[in-house]
């Protein structure tokens, strides 16, 4: 019980710190952290296998598609933020948050639980390899190919974007937009 209570302060403690952080970079790395929790409880609960999927698939892939995107598609400039500290967001905050309080909590004490253990289902890892290759393989190639995209979509919006920002250089400097360099032995 007791690795049940630290596995939960931490991964909800990193998630909440994540929510709470101005950094984008910062956040989606404390995002891997409450990624790596998840995983720790399925080890404590005894799925080594969708543990390690966990690690491969969310702290892996996942974590590092976010930075990418995060680190292409970040602004060249500071942009404008609204001030953290405004009494009618924290009222609205805390508002919202016990509605949603509330709402898992009725679920939770309506909810029949089960006194009786049931045993665990036997599935191999073979079988579970079987139907993620067999069924449910279209869904891991779509989703592969969303992230697929996700990406290259980043990767276009940086690029257009530093494109604005080097016309706008040459704009500065008096230069015809798209004028090449003069290198060093040309400068009069």
């Amino acid at each position: 019980m007791i690795a049940f209570v630290a596995i939960a302060a931490v991964t909800l403690a990193s998630a909440a710190v994540a929510m709470l952080l101005r950094n984008l970079i910062h956040s989606a790395l404390l995002l891997v952290a409450s990624w790596a929790g998840i995983a720790a409880f399925y080890l404590w609960a005894g799925a080594e296998f969708v543990a390690f999927a966990q690690v491969l698939v969310y702290v892996g892939a996942i974590s590092m598609v976010v930075l990418f995107a995060v680190l292409l598609t970040r602004p060249p400039e500071p942009m404008p933020v609204a001030p953290p500290n405004t009494l009618g967001r924290a009222l609205v905050a805390l508002l919202t948050g016990g509605a949603v309080l509330g709402v898992f909590i009725g679920a939770i004490v309506s909810s029949p639980l089960p006194t009786a253990a049931t045993p665990a289902p036997a599935v191999s890892v073979k079988q579970l390899g079987l139907e993620l290759a067999g069924r449910h393989a279209g869904a891991l190639l779509i989703i592969g190919a969303l992230l697929t995209v996700a990406l290259l979509g980043a990767i276009v919006l940086a690029a257009t974007d530093r494109e604005t920002v080097g016309a706008s250089l040459d704009d500065a400097r008096g230069r015809p937009q798209g004028a090449p360099l003069q290198k060093a032995e040309d400068a009069p």
